[in-house]
């Protein structure tokens, strides 16, 4: 959705069809945006030798026809697919079709569509040079205006007010992504006190299924379940702590946060090869799932956290590590990618009137 508002930007007139599926958030994050939605079955690849995994060529068959009935529909020009379940089925019924294909990879550990995807296409694009793939340039992960254009240092004083907290003392974020991380509302609630002592103001982002006990005092430890406007949360902060999804990483580095990153200790590690980037650069810490606990906090982050003049260095760091003008350099890659394919049918039309 980010980058599809970001090619509306340079391309008013542009016709923007998004393909999903019902799994996921799919029906409720792309109609709020304001796209048209088609839905597709789902195919998602079986890990073992098993029955589903049988049946899944039929399956994936059934899911590119549907895919091209959409791609006819819509008379598309170009498919830009972002991996996942959707993507397969859309990468296939556009290569029929001799369709430009343009690929993002966000993750630091390409999935299977994007990795097949990459092998038949010349326009592949990821978030970091240490994804691997084919043909691919690093440009970044596309971003929300709220988010590239934040001028946090503006901001931060209504930001702090909208929180209720206080603008002379140093603002630990903390969050465990939307659904919330239990360790990280652990750590940070049980070192409550020792942060208070220190003079650190919290903002905990606890998911809306945890809840942790806040004691009153100053200063402020507050406590919400979601933040739907998380600019704000970007410049009422100092310093994070969270997990390191590609799209936590992508926004932190864009808008100068230095983060603690404890990686989901899930999914190969992927969440650690996110951050690993920006921590080599400086402007980031890393720390593993098992190792948060209060004791961290205090021994290792309360230190960092009335340290102006290194949080001050750990910004200018992150914010080097970001690219936050993504999406119009992927919008861009897209329309010249139509441009040619227009320009190659064009040719080929005049070549068949001389024959």
């Amino acid at each position: 959705m980010n980058f599809a508002d970001a090619l509306r930007r340079l391309e008013p007139t542009a016709e923007i069809t998004a393909l999903g599926t019902v799994r996921g958030l799919d029906t409720t994050l792309v109609p709020a945006r304001g796209y048209p939605l088609e839905l597709i079955p789902p195919v998602p690849l079986p890990r073992d030798l098993n029955r589903a995994l049988l049946r899944t060529p039929g399956k994936l068959r059934a899911s590119v026809r549907a895919a091209g009935a959409v791609l006819d529909r819509v008379r598309a020009e170009v498919v830009v697919g972002f991996g996942g379940y959707v993507a397969m089925p859309a990468y296939l019924a556009a290569r029929g079709r001799g369709l430009p294909i343009v690929v993002h990879e966000a993750n630091a550990r390409p999935g299977v569509a994007n990795r097949l995807a990459a092998r038949i296409t010349r326009h592949v694009f990821t978030a970091s040079p240490r994804v691997r793939l084919p043909h691919a340039t690093a440009i970044g992960i596309p971003l929300r205006p709220a988010i590239t254009g934040l001028d946090r240092a503006a901001l931060r004083d209504a930001a702090r007010r909208r929180f209720g907290l206080r603008s002379d003392a140093p603002v630990l974020m903390v969050t465990g992504g939307s659904q919330g991380a239990r360790t990280i509302n652990a750590a940070v609630s049980g070192a409550a006190a020792s942060l208070r002592a220190a003079g650190v103001q919290v903002l905990h982002i606890t998911g809306p299924r945890h809840a942790v006990e806040v004691p009153d005092g100053d200063p402020p430890y507050v406590a919400v379940p979601y933040v739907h406007e998380m600019q704000y949360a970007y410049a009422a902060a100092d310093f994070v702590i969270c997990r390191s999804g590609a799209m936590t990483c992508a926004e932190l580095a864009a808008v100068g946060l230095p983060a603690a990153y404890v990686p989901l200790p899930l999914r190969g590690g992927e969440q650690r090869l996110n951050a690993e980037p920006v921590v080599a650069a400086g402007g980031a810490l890393l720390v593993d799932d098992a190792d948060l606990d209060p004791a961290w906090i205090v021994r290792t982050l309360i230190p960092v956290l009335t340290d102006s003049d290194r949080i001050a260095a750990m910004s200018a760091h992150a914010s080097a590590a970001g690219a936050p003008d993504a999406g119009d350099v992927l919008a861009r890659h897209v329309l010249t990618a139509v441009t040619e394919q227009r320009r190659c049918r064009c040719g080929s039309r005049r070549r068949a009137r001389w024959r």
